[in-house]
């Protein structure tokens, strides 16, 4: 497998961010990443305007955030050409994307945010549907202000990597319940705006740098074949189709890149001499096993299966022979901080 790593949900100056996109671009290229996923409110100006191309190393991919008539129910909708009508309702929208043949995985799903009135929660509630790819599990900008308070502001102003502890524990027990149903993919997204804030009414912040943010919530995917990046459209095109199918099938894990960097890490199952990867099906049998790798250091190992801890290891790697059927999934911990979530491995 080839392993790539990106941040998600990404706003410009094209809805409610300040940067422009060849800026964005330009830092996500600064700090290693090999792509970016744009997600602007509601429109694709920024493929319309071709931004969609090599900014260096870095591919900057362009979806989109769509919301329903309400202003509620925000989906990232991603390989698609067209955005859709905000006065639909959500489960129409999902539906459209995929119809268009696009993927799509519904953001910040339980959102409770208090802090700031002029940024309400938007959470979503239109679980009546199936189409949509998956979900948003670590959504770095919703845990910060979730957690904001009076007496922590200036500090998490300042700081704003080390408020980000881990995914919300409800996100985390619905995924794990989608999955013992179908596959539903798990991302995690910095949700980046870098908003210019006033403080004590004499000089000018910015919250959630770009250059900040992408050194914290990471989405690594595994590929089976290599991007070349030759600068041309044909590179772009082949690179779109390699990411954004890693992302339908599940291949792919987050990790908090401010505790360490997370590349290397494998979760696969072994069974009747044949390797499986993260959001693939397996079936049971007498020699089928689980295997994580961590890369080049020591960490708890938890094995979830059906939202609950099967099994727990402190090393750098791990071995589990299993005889029940469920989904299963890994979650890593460095000095008992949040690290990695990987995707789930459903075996039948």
């Amino acid at each position: 497998m080839v392993e790539y790593v990106g941040a998600i949900h990404i706003h410009s100056v094209f809805s409610d961010g300040s940067g422009e996109v060849a800026q964005i671009a330009a830092l996500a290229d600064e700090a290693g990443l090999d792509f970016i996923i744009l997600t602007d409110h509601n429109t694709l100006r920024a493929l319309k305007e071709g931004y969609e191309k090599w900014y260096g190393r870095t591919l900057l991919l362009a979806g989109c955030e769509i919301n329903d008539k309400e202003n509620k129910n925000h989906y990232l909708a991603f390989n698609i050409s067209e955005t859709f009508s905000t006065r639909l309702p959500a489960r129409e929208i999902v539906r459209k994307v995929k119809d268009a043949g696009g993927i799509g995985f519904i953001a910040h799903p339980h959102e409770k945010r208090t802090s700031m009135k002029e940024h309400p929660p938007y959470p979503w509630t239109e679980w009546d549907t199936e189409d949509f790819t998956g979900i948003e599990i670590w959504n770095h900008m919703s845990e910060w202000m979730e957690g904001l308070t009076e007496e922590n502001k200036y500090q998490w102003f300042m700081h704003p990597l080390r408020s980000i502890v881990a995914p919300q524990s409800e996100t985390l027990e619905l995924w794990d319940h989608l999955n013992t149903q179908r596959r539903v993919v798990g991302i995690g997204g910095v949700d980046a705006h870098a908003h210019k804030v006033n403080l004590l009414g004499f000089f000018e912040v910015e919250v959630f740098p770009y250059k900040v943010l992408f050194k914290s919530i990471r989405t690594h995917i595994l590929a089976y074949e290599k991007i070349e990046n030759d600068g041309t459209p044909e590179s772009v095109l082949k690179a779109r189709n390699v990411i954004y199918e890693a992302l339908r099938a599940g291949r792919c894990f987050v990790a908090n890149y401010y505790h360490a960097d997370a590349s290397g890490f494998r979760f696969f199952a072994e069974s009747e001499n044949r390797i499986f990867q993260m959001g693939e099906e397996v079936p049971l049998r007498n020699n089928t096993r689980l295997r994580v790798l961590l890369p080049n250091m020591s960490g708890e190992i938890r094995l979830i299966k059906n939202g609950i801890v099967y099994d727990r290891v402190e090393n750098i790697d791990a071995e589990f022979h299993i005889a029940e059927p469920g989904a299963y999934r890994v979650e890593v911990y460095l000095e008992k901080k949040a690290w990695i979530f990987s995707n789930h491995i459903r075996i039948r």
